[in-house]
């Protein structure tokens, strides 16, 4: 059930950030238990005073063995209960240890109720609100804007021209927005046989999202003679200069699951 929503749509997020609070009063409940258990060390405060008191009974013990006041007998038996004293606390440790482990996995319990960004960006959707409940639908849609994926019909004729890491200079079809500099990341190597292009993608920084994504942009490739744009709905012909639009990534966060 969402308890809480801790962002809306447009809001920058930071990796890490909480984004939706989920009910967690059993989680909460088991937590504190939990923690009650490792505080409480009276069992091992117990154990630690019984193995000084035998380790002080050995101690007499031998030395009125050495004066012939007790049997030998006597002493091994004081013995035996230093070392049973000793298996009682190295046991109560133990169970400490596991109950430190129980109050993390308690922890960690309650922090799956609140889901958090994976990553730096921007809130596009939300799907959900307080009072719902969760099952398998996602909760919110972030899409990373720095950098921005710049995605080029190119038509064939300039199949060549461009290689990994090439600078290609971007034109954004937003008013007052300079051309910026972007770079290739990936070429396809299968030709779209219906517009004769095929596709490039560009890595564009944006460092302070002073772009916002979904634009539609001009690309110009190098040693490409200037010809009139091709409007991003038509196909892409042979020597027309490509058009592109930017794109942020938008894997989907939020998704409640066991994990």
């Amino acid at each position: 059930m969402v308890q809480q929503v801790d962002a809306e749509r447009g809001d920058r997020v930071r990796g890490g950030q909480a984004l939706v609070t989920l009910r967690a009063g059993v989680e909460l409940a088991n937590q504190g238990v939990a923690d009650a258990r490792v505080r409480v060390d009276a069992d091992v405060q117990a154990a630690r005073s019984s193995l000084d008191l035998a380790q002080q009974k050995v101690q007499r013990a031998e030395s009125l063995v050495a004066q012939s006041f007790i049997s030998n007998q006597a002493l091994d038996q004081a013995r035996t209960e230093h070392d049973l004293a000793r298996h009682r606390l190295a046991q109560a440790l133990g169970q400490q240890r596991i109950w430190t482990e129980e109050r993390r996995v308690a922890q960690a319990q309650v922090g799956m109720r609140t889901v958090r960004s994976p990553f730096d960006g921007v809130v596009t959707e939300r799907f959900t609100n307080p009072g719902e409940r969760v099952e398998d639908r996602p909760l919110m849609r972030v899409a990373v804007i720095n950098p921005l994926r710049v995605e080029l019909m190119v038509p064939t004729a300039q199949y060549g021209t461009l290689a990994l890491g090439s600078a290609v200079t971007v034109q954004p079809e937003l008013p007052g927005t300079p051309a910026v500099v972007a770079h290739v990341t990936q070429i396809d190597r299968v030709m779209d046989a219906a517009s004769n292009t095929f596709r490039v993608r560009l890595r564009l920084p944006n460092p302070d999202h002073r772009l916002p994504a979904g634009l539609r942009c001009k690309a110009e490739l190098p040693a490409q003679t200037a010809t009139a744009p091709v409007p991003a709905a038509a196909p892409a012909r042979s020597g027309a200069q490509p058009t592109a639009t930017t794109r942020g990534a938008v894997p989907r966060a939020g998704r409640p699951g066991p994990t």
